[in-house]
């Protein structure tokens, strides 16, 4: 049980690191890297093209990597599915404060937008989520 806590924990926060590395750019923000060296595949030559398909390819895997993660998280008991969503969470908003601490004033602001915004985003997906399980509900 608990080497599959600690292994939930590990597979839960990669994401996160892999966001906070230097060049890690991730998926999520068009793929491309603008010219910096110390980016995935940047040695490569990229087409814009393959550098969208790559972004693709790595988002899937992420969102595997999230399924997977859910899958085992809902065999624990609910105390330690409470625990390890807190743990992770704080992990992250620490991660997050710890970036923005390393921004001048100006991307500081802007930083803090695209979290806003980032919070809004996965606000109203989670009430499309819960009309959408609604709507099953009715229709059964």
């Amino acid at each position: 049980m608990r080497k599959t806590l600690i292994a939930l924990m590990f597979a839960a926060a990669l994401p996160t690191v892999a966001m906070a590395m230097p060049g890690g750019d991730g998926p999520h923000h068009g793929g491309g890297h603008h010219g910096r060296g110390d980016a995935p595949y940047s040695q490569l030559d990229l087409s814009r093209e393959q550098r969208q398909q790559i972004g693709k390819l790595m988002g899937q895997q992420m969102q595997e990597r999230k399924q997977l993660v859910n899958k085992y998280l809902e065999k624990l008991p609910a105390a330690d599915q409470k625990a390890l969503k807190d743990e992770i969470k704080a992990k992250h908003d620490k991660t997050q404060s710890d970036i923005r601490a390393l921004l001048k004033p100006e991307q500081q602001k802007s930083f803090d937008e695209m979290q806003k915004k980032r919070a809004e985003r996965q606000a109203e997906m989670k009430q499309f989520k819960e009309w959408k399980a609604q709507q099953a509900t009715k229709a059964q």
